[in-house]
């Protein structure tokens, strides 16, 4: 059966790749596992393999051209295989399926009790029967079960206006809460904010190009780097705290351990960097509050420590992740650096080693 290779979800938040480099050509045979081409992502450029044996019978896609996830990079024959099968060719080999979780079983087993036997058809309420609630969003902080929140948000029912409604442990909502509430027509009215006049954007500050000014056209990782800091700085709360510190006694460690028999065994050289890093990781696990999250209307505390460590680039900035960083030691976080810092620059890292993050460190360098 030929194989129609697509562009895969090479990260959580990808959506689109630029095909930056092909390594092969139409007519070559390919191995599975064999690299066949360099894309940029949303992280870093990336190397990606082939997943099927057979030979390159077209290629869709040109150097430098962006395509969607899901998009038709490259159609692989078997030997002897004719091109017109091409037309009957099985679009599930075109990408790595992605392993379901438990959460989501949960959801759909949840989505069948609601729904109930998707054969028989439901029964429109009359209007007689629900009347309608409605009620504004007060932004009052509710206790609810994460099903309850996501049945409340569908039907579009504030969680303010089941404050009261709690039947669950300590006055909590649950299913049966909104259920019923949906029942009785509670659904949301618009706030007086919602309802005044929208205000007109401030418009962007565009430079003036002048004829001898050069503009340079962005990568797929530059703009990602740039949305995901405006997102950063206008949608999370911020606070800053700075400080100074005496760094001799850390040099003069550093030292220390460097001149070490151990040292010399290991054949490992430790930077200034690697005890900042193994310092933070100190700093978070005496203070379990610091690696957290902000979550919209919550605050999540990470079981583990998974240290990013921000990395330069030619085209930008990744931060592969170190991860159960509390359970390694100062030589183990050293090479696991050194590693990742050889690997991000030649686009070796692999994309699920950008994930699990829960706190970053950035060297800005000597001042």
């Amino acid at each position: 059966m030929p194989t129609l290779i697509k562009m895969p979800k090479l990260s959580d938040t990808m959506t689109e790749g630029t095909l930056l480099k092909w390594m092969i050509k139409k007519g070559d045979s390919v191995e599975m596992g064999q690299i066949i081409a360099e894309v940029e992502t949303d992280k870093a450029t990336m190397e990606m393999e082939a997943f099927e044996d057979g030979t390159v019978h077209e290629i869709y896609i040109n150097e430098g051209e962006k395509i969607e996830v899901g998009g038709k990079m490259v159609a692989l024959l078997a030997d002897g295989e004719d091109a017109s099968a091409l037309d009957n060719a099985d679009d599930s080999k075109a990408e790595p399926k992605k392993k379901e979780t438990a959460d989501s079983d949960k959801d759909s087993d949840s989505k069948k009790k609601e729904t109930g036997d998707a054969s028989k058809p439901a029964a429109a309420p009359t209007p007689a029967s629900q009347p309608t609630t409605q009620v504004v969003d007060d932004g009052a902080r509710v206790k609810a079960s994460p099903l309850a929140k996501k049945i409340a948000k569908d039907k579009g029912i504030p969680l303010s206006a089941l404050k009261d409604r709690g039947t669950g442990p300590g006055g909590r909502v649950v299913k049966a809460d909104v259920l019923k509430a949906a029942e009785e027509g509670v659904t949301a009215r618009p706030s007086a904010a919602a309802n005044a006049a929208p205000t007109s954007a401030m418009p962007t500050i565009m430079p003036k190009v002048g004829d001898d000014d050069e503009v340079v056209q962005l990568s797929t990782m530059r703009k990602i780097i740039a949305d995901r800091l405006l997102a950063s700085k206008t949608q999370l709360p911020h606070f800053y705290l700075r400080m100074e510190v005496d760094a001799g006694p850390l040099m003069e460690l550093r030292k220390q351990v460097n001149a070490s028999e151990a040292q010399r065994e290991s054949g490992n050289k430790y930077s200034v960097n690697d005890f900042v890093l193994k310092a933070t990781i100190g700093a978070a696990v005496a203070v379990p509050d610091v690696n957290a999250s902000w979550n919209g209307d919550s605050i999540v505390k990470f079981a583990k420590i998974g240290l990013s460590v921000a990395i330069s680039v030619d085209d930008g900035l990744v931060t592969p992740v170190i991860k159960d960083a509390a359970n390694k030691s100062l030589l183990d976080i050293s090479k696991a650096v050194k590693d990742l810092a050889v690997r991000s620059r030649d686009k070796k890292l692999k994309p699920d080693e950008f994930d699990g993050g829960t706190i970053t460190v950035s060297n800005l360098g000597a001042w």
